[in-house]
C-alpha cells in the first residue's frame, strides 16, 4: 500500500510549512515522496524542500488536474516504479481545485490499486479567510468544502475572537468539517499528522466528461473592509455537486487558475541584502504600481554569498537562512499584475 496524504491550501497559506513539521514526526522512517505543484514557470518550494531528506519531484506551469494531469500521471509511474514509496505527499499549487486534484488522483489509481487516500487536508489561513474566500471563492471555497481537514494556520498572531470568525465561515461553507485551530507549535507532528488522517477517506466519482468544455460565469463584488482585509475581485461559484461521502465537489470548473491568477517568476545573479528585500516586498502592497500580489517566494544570495530564502503575503514577510542554488530565483503570483513593475522593483 502506498499512502497518499493531499495538503491543499490557498497561495501563502503554509502548506510547505506544515509538510516540514509532519516530517519532523514518526512518518520520517517511511520512505517518502513529494510531489509539489508549483504554479509558475520559476520553481522555488523544490528548494526549500532540499534538506527534508525525501524526494522531490516538481510539476511547474500549472495545475495537477488540468494542464499537467497528463504530467502526473507519468510523474506517478515514474516515481512509484523507481522508488516504491511507503507514503507519496501530494502539495498542490496554491490556486489548484482541490476537487479536480482528487479526480487526478483517482485516474492514477486505476493504474496503481495500491494508492490509498488516507489523508486531504486544506491549510487556510485565519487571518485572511473572509478576504480570499469572497474575492477568490471559486478556488478557496472548493479547497475548504473539498476537505476533510481544514487546518488553520498563524492562529498565534489572532485573537480568539477572530479565530471563532473564521471558524464559523468555513463551518458554514463545509458543515461539519475537522477544524484545527490550535498553533502548531502546541500540537506534534504525530498529533498533527493523526488528525488529517482521521477524516472519512475521500471520494470521488469521475464522470465521462469530466474534461468536456465547461461555461463560464463572471462574477465581481467589492465589499467593505473587513478589519485589516482589503477586498479584491470576488469570483465565486455556488453550484456543484456532491459526492457519495457528503463533501462537496466543485465539477463544472468555472475557470482555471491562468484565467484568474498571474505568475512572474525571475531567475537572477544579483545578490540582495535581507532589508533590501524587505522593502521591496513592502512595495507590493501598492496595487495602482504592481497589481494585487497574493504571494511571492524567492531563495537570493547576498553580498557576503549566504543564501537565504523569503516568504510573502500581504502584510508580512518570512527571511530564513537558504542553502545554495544553480542561480537566485523568486516567483510572484497575483491578480493583473504588473510584470513590468515588478522586474523593475527587483532590478531584473
Amino acid at each position: 500500500m502506498v499512502k497518499v496524504n493531499i495538503i491543499s491550501g490557498f497561495l501563502g497559506a503554509g502548506k510547505t510549512t506544515l509538510i516540514k513539521k509532519l516530517l519532523t514526526g514518526s512518518v520520517a522512517k517511511e520512505k517518502i515522496i513529494l510531489l509539489e505543484n508549483e504554479y509558475g514557470e520559476v520553481g522555488v518550494d523544490g528548494s526549500f524542500m532540499k534538506d527534508s531528506g525525501i524526494i522531490v519531484d516538481e510539476l511547474n506551469s500549472g495545475c495537477i488536474c488540468c494542464t499537467l494531469v497528463g504530467d502526473f500521471q507519468k510523474a506517478v509511474d515514474d516515481l512509484i516504479a523507481k522508488y516504491h514509496p511507503d507514503r507519496l505527499l501530494i502539495e498542490p499549487s496554491g490556486v489548484g481545485k482541490l476537487s479536480e486534484i482528487l479526480a487526478a488522483v483517482e485516474r492514477a489509481k486505476e493504474r496503481h490499486s495500491d494508492l490509498v487516500v488516507t489523508g486531504c487536508a486544506t491549510v487556510v489561513d485565519a487571518g485572511k479567510c473572509r478576504m480570499y474566500m469572497k474575492n477568490f471563492g471559486e478556488f478557496f471555497l472548493d479547497q475548504i468544502k473539498t476537505s476533510a481537514t481544514v487546518i488553520f494556520s498563524r492562529t498565534q498572531l489572532l485573537s480568539a475572537e477572530r479565530i471563532e470568525k473564521s471558524r464559523a465561515l468555513v463551518e458554514e461553507q463545509h458543515p461539519g468539517v475537522r477544524i484545527v485551530t490550535t498553533p502548531w507549535d502546541d500540537l506534534s507532528a504525530d498529533t498533527l499528522l493523526e488528525v488529517i488522517e482521521s477524516g472519512k477517506p475521500m471520494e470521488i466519482h469521475l464522470d465521462d466528461d469530466d474534461h468536456d468544455d465547461h461555461e463560464h460565469h463572471h462574477h465581481h463584488d467589492h465589499d467593505d473592509h473587513d478589519e485589516d482585509e482589503h477586498e479584491h475581485h470576488h469570483h465565486d461559484h455556488e453550484d456543484g455537486e456532491t459526492c457519495s461521502c457528503g463533501h462537496h465537489h466543485h465539477h463544472h470548473h468555472g475557470h482555471d487558475a491562468d484565467e484568474v491568477f498571474v505568475s512572474v517568476g525571475v531567475e537572477t545573479a544579483n545578490r540582495y541584502e535581507q532589508d533590501e528585500v524587505k522593502a521591496m516586498l513592502d512595495k507590493l502592497s501598492d496595487e495602482e504600481e504592481y497589481g494585487t500580489v497574493l504571494r511571492a517566494k524567492g531563495v537570493l544570495q547576498n553580498a557576503a554569498g549566504d543564501w537565504f530564502q523569503f516568504d510573502y503575503v500581504p502584510g508580512e514577510s518570512q527571511f530564513r537562512p537558504g542553502t545554495p542554488d544553480y542561480t537566485g530565483r523568486l516567483c510572484v503570483i497575483g491578480a493583473h499584475i504588473d510584470e513590468k513593475a515588478l522586474r523593475e522593483l527587483f532590478k531584473a
